[in-house]
């Protein structure tokens, strides 16, 4: 059997592929978050950066010392918000939020977005379908 078979051309390839299939799925986990935790907290928002592949909200926090902290909250990517309305200026630096998120299990101050609600009432993500105390 040669190197130009097309038995052995099928097998690399669907190695090939399979290879970076792997890659794909472990770019798109999760498991770095606590889905048991969901945490809401009064923030103001640093930055928001409309980038592919996720958006990330740069917020500002007080912490129990009351001292400001930032936190990187993850969002999902922008083909997918932009369907549910949102745009490159659906946050702003120095707007006032609510903003809910699952924390990261290792204590970094960052987290996997759930909902945000602002001092208007707007509301973006899964805010409603949240317990929370308004």
């Amino acid at each position: 059997m040669s190197c130009n078979s097309p038995s052995i051309r099928n097998t690399v390839l669907v190695y090939l592929l399979l290879s970076y299939f792997q890659f794909a799925v472990a770019h798109h986990s999760s498991a770095m978050f606590d889905k048991t935790d969901i945490r809401t907290l009064n923030a103001t928002v640093k930055e928001f950066q409309w980038a592919n592949p996720h958006v990330w909200i740069q917020i500002y926090i007080l912490n129990s010392d009351q001292e400001r902290e930032e936190w990187s909250i993850e969002g999902i990517g922008i083909n997918t918000l932009f369907r549910r309305g949102w745009r490159p200026n659906s946050f702003v630096a120095g707007d006032s939020i609510q903003i809910s998120f699952n924390p990261m299990l290792d204590g970094t101050n960052a987290g996997a977005f759930i909902g945000a609600k602002f001092e208007d009432g707007k509301i973006l993500g899964k805010w409603s379908m949240l317990k929370t105390k308004d």
